[in-house]
Formats: C-alpha cells, sequence, structure tokens
C-alpha cells in the first residue's frame, strides 16, 4: 500500500479533500470530489482525508478548516483552498499541472 508522501511525491497532480463526517459542506462537496475522481483518472489523483483520523497530517498541512483543498505537484503545495468550491474551479486549478 502506497503511503501518503508516495502518493503526493509522484509525477501525476494530487488533488486532496480534507474532510470531516460531521461537516455539512464537506458532504455537499462530496459527490463534486468523486466526479473529479472519474473523470481525471488517469491524469491526476483524488484522495479524501478525514482530519478526524488523520490529525497528525491536518496539524502537518495546518487545516484549521473543513472542507480545505490541496494540490500537490511533485510533493509540492501548489494550491490550497478552506471552504467549498465550484467543480470547474478544482478542475481549471487541476488542469494548470496535468
Amino acid at each position: 500500500m502506497e503511503t501518503f508522501q508516495q502518493i503526493i511525491n509522484g509525477d501525476k497532480p494530487v488533488l486532496i479533500d480534507f474532510y470531516a463526517t460531521w461537516c455539512g459542506p464537506c458532504k455537499a462537496m462530496s459527490p463534486i470530489v468523486e466526479a473529479l475522481g472519474k473523470e481525471l483518472q488517469g491524469q491526476a489523483r483524488v484522495l479524501k482525508i478525514d482530519v478526524d483520523k488523520n490529525q497528525a497530517l491536518a496539524a502537518q498541512y495546518q487545516i484549521q478548516a473543513v472542507p480545505t483543498f490541496m494540490i500537490f505537484k511533485k510533493g509540492q503545495v501548489v494550491w490550497k483552498k478552506a471552504g467549498g468550491a465550484d467543480k470547474m474551479t478544482i478542475l481549471n486549478q487541476l488542469n494548470q499541472f496535468i
């Protein structure tokens, strides 16, 4: 099984959705994130990370609100946005790194 570091250090850009199960806006964003994962299959990776189950990772990346979206390219954070976003906003950001 790949580690988080192996995934974000890969050649493909990685969209991370930092979320919480109790978060209403996170639930609203879930279908959008899933659709992006299917749409970008083979071009980018899409991960959902539960901040309650991965507190050390959330602290490492200073996640202070959920949902927070981050895009990694070769291990570097290239985009970060707290709060919801529409599908096109996220897709346009990701397309810059594909």
